[in-house]
């Protein structure tokens, strides 16, 4: 596959989509665009490139994954995203739910824990040309108060409850995702109107912990 020109490339992210994205009903065109373009398979480890379109999740080592395409499409599409947004994400891995969230957001802001996979997306996200993203090695569970408040924030593996420094990190009328749950877990969508919370469970989900830094 690795031997693939960029237009079977295209083909296979058009399947990706038609079959696996709008089949579930994902109707956001913005969302679907991001997801024809991004090129998911330049964000998974070279043994899983055959794999980079198909309808599941990936490991990208140290017991991390890339999400299902699905998932990455429903939690954004969930996000209501707007040209301005500026958007804290928890849990950069690969970087490819960071590429989706820069094509439809004005900024993102990426926090990841493991030195390496902060490295890595990194270098990925430069050669894919995103101008519009910034990325920090950090426990997620802080968030990033230096360049709060966040129009949205999506967190992309499961603390065991939701954590309220990230709550307040979200600004009037913002939307955060995340899974929340140890050995059962939900996508919550919370709502933050001026001192309302807002929390709607969506679907089950399975995802990594989110895990603390380490003092």
């Amino acid at each position: 596959m690795q031997d693939k020109n960029e237009n079977s490339y295209k083909t296979l992210r058009s399947q990706m989509v038609k079959n696996q994205i709008e089949a579930r009903g994902i109707k956001d065109q913005r969302v679907l665009d991001a997801m024809r373009k991004v090129p998911r398979h330049v964000f998974v480890p070279d043994a899983y490139v055959e794999s980079s379109y198909s309808d599941t999740p990936l490991s990208i080592g140290y017991e991390q994954t890339i999400s299902q395409p699905y998932i990455v499409a429903f939690m954004t599409e969930s996000l209501m995203l707007q040209p301005r947004d500026r958007v804290l994400e928890i849990g950069t891995g690969s970087g490819y739910q960071t590429a989706v969230l820069a094509e439809l957001a004005d900024s993102v802001f990426s926090i990841e824990l493991i030195p390496h996979l902060a490295d890595a997306a990194e270098k990925v996200l430069r050669k894919c040309k995103y101008r519009n993203i910034t990325v920090k090695r950090g426990d997620g569970y802080r968030g990033w108060p230096e360049k709060a408040p966040f129009d949205k924030i999506i967190v992309t593996a499961a603390p065991p409850e939701i954590p309220e420094m990230l709550i307040k990190q979200l600004s009037d009328n913002g939307i955060m995702i995340l899974p929340v749950g140890v050995y059962s877990q939900s996508l919550i969508l919370i709502r933050k109107k001026q001192d309302r919370i807002v929390k709607e469970k969506l679907i089950p989900v399975r995802f990594v912990p989110m895990v603390k830094l380490k003092k």
